[in-house]
């Protein structure tokens, strides 16, 4: 978790009982793959009454809007993401950036019944999303994300030393993006590879143990994966930029 300000805007989401889920690269750092961030992102019950207490916790930090649409629930469903830059001392220049929905990952209720919480030294306990909910998140257009995507994934294999539950284990196997990773899952968890095969035919060449032929589909795996996010995205930013001709006009 880097630096204060961070700690104080999420001090103030729980002071204020905003219902959040602190997501990006924030959370990225408290999974272990580490990723500088001076944003903090979050995703929001996109109710009124929790709008409302967004408001009177982003009064606190003097956070102004910085970019289009307005903080409001038809624009959070969506999937529109409303920014922020802090005024207020302590936090000056920081962006809060929230958003109601995540493209490829499920209703907020969701997030929030399989939500993390992690106590950190200065904010106290903190929710999280779900570190299968965040790698979901960082299937984007993005090669940063991917990246990230990488490492939040080996990570937790490394931390586990490569053995879990059944589920832990198929989770893995169906999100890991180095070739020689599947390769030594399948090896080590046969009945789970064959299992987990089924939703990711790829796995048949992990199994085999054909790394040329494996890398290849995760490129193609990940191209479309990229190419999902950029029709997600396509509608939503001709909508911001419609109306950010309005407000010129």
């Amino acid at each position: 978790m880097t630096a204060s300000p961070i700690l104080r805007v999420l001090s103030t989401l729980k002071k204020q009982k905003v219902k959040s889920l602190l997501i990006g690269g924030q959370a990225c750092i408290l999974y272990g793959a580490a990723e500088f961030s001076r944003d903090s992102d979050f995703v929001v019950l996109a109710e009124p009454a929790n709008l409302e207490a967004l408001k009177r916790a982003l009064k606190v930090l003097k956070a102004v809007p910085v970019y289009f649409p307005d903080l409001s629930i038809e624009y959070l469903a969506k999937g529109h993401a409303s920014h922020f830059r802090c005024r207020a001392r302590g936090v000056a220049g920081l962006r809060v950036d929230v958003m109601g929905r995540l493209k490829g990952c499920e209703p907020f209720n969701r997030l929030w019944v399989r939500r993390s919480r992690v106590r950190v030294p200065g904010a106290g306990s903190v929710d999280i999303i779900s570190l299968a909910d965040l790698v979901d998140s960082k299937k984007t257009q993005r090669d940063k994300d991917w990246l990230m995507l990488t490492r939040l994934v080996e990570n937790d294999v490394f931390i586990s030393n490569g053995r879990g539950n059944p589920s832990k284990v198929f989770w893995w196997l169906t999100q890991a993006r180095l070739p020689e990773t599947l390769v030594s899952l399948s090896a080590e968890h046969p009945a789970q590879a064959k299992k987990a095969a089924a939703a990711r035919p790829l796995l048949r060449e992990a199994i085999r143990g054909n790394v040329g032929r494996l890398s290849a589909l995760l490129k193609k795996e990940e191209a479309a994966e990229r190419a999902s996010d950029f029709k997600y995205w396509t509608p939503l930013k001709k909508e911001l930029e419609k109306m950010r001709l309005g407000r010129k006009r």
